[in-house]
């Protein structure tokens, strides 16, 4: 149950379109080399990733590297860190946008805007809370960890925990809410968390040092 061949094979397939697009446009204009990588390369890494979604750092990282990798390769951009790249080019790092994905497909399905049935995935949870907002489901227990990281597992916590912020009155306003909230909790190689992991190994490292001489 392993998705790591198919991240190999869409990985290097990216890879090969996003050097195509550095070596053969003309213009080395930035905002038109970020579009012809969101039109081109973007739908390769995604296409269907609520069915595959990673579990795997190694994966999530792998898959990570070709925006890191593109996104460098940019004129003025190179030195610069890649959180600073992407608010610079105001673009998601790939794994919160397939968190996106997840929430949307989840909104789809609770609110009845696709063609499966709401109860062949989910059950609304019969909690009587009045924290946070009214489309809570239940999550059943879960030992297994290929069950746990299948969508309709792992959506839940994240679908339960939106703040009130979140507008559940159209797909747009969800879609918009989305992009104002908070999902450092939920990445498991967040851009932010790696930076917050090295610095506190920066200065474990100093303190360390300092002790010994």
């Amino acid at each position: 149950m392993s998705s790591s061949q198919h991240v190999n094979e869409i990985v290097n397939e990216a890879h090969q379109r996003a050097n195509h697009i550095i070596r053969c446009f003309v213009s080395g204009h930035i905002s038109t080399l970020i579009r012809a990588f969101i039109v081109y390369v973007r739908p390769i890494l995604e296409y269907n990733s609520v069915v595959w979604s990673l579990s795997l750092k190694k994966d999530i990282d792998l898959i990570e590297k070709v925006q890191r990798r593109f996104t460098k390769r940019l004129f003025g951009l190179k030195d610069l860190t890649y959180k600073e790249r992407l608010v610079r080019l105001n673009l998601p790092s790939l794994e919160l946008r397939r968190l996106y994905l997840d929430l949307i497909l989840c909104y789809k399905i609770v609110f009845g805007l696709v063609c499966v049935n709401f109860h062949d995935f989910f059950t609304f949870s019969p909690s009587s809370q009045t924290r946070g907002h009214s489309y809570k489901l239940y999550k059943p227990r879960c030992t297994n960890s290929v069950r746990q990281n299948f969508f309709v597992e792992r959506v839940i916590d994240v679908w339960n925990c939106l703040p009130p912020t979140v507008s559940f009155s159209s797909l747009s306003s969800f879609k918009r809410s989305l992009k104002n909230t908070d999902f450092t909790p939920y990445m498991k190689c967040s851009v932010q968390a790696c930076c917050y992991f090295w610095y506190f190994l920066c200065v474990f490292l100093c303190v360390f040092i300092d002790f010994i001489f």
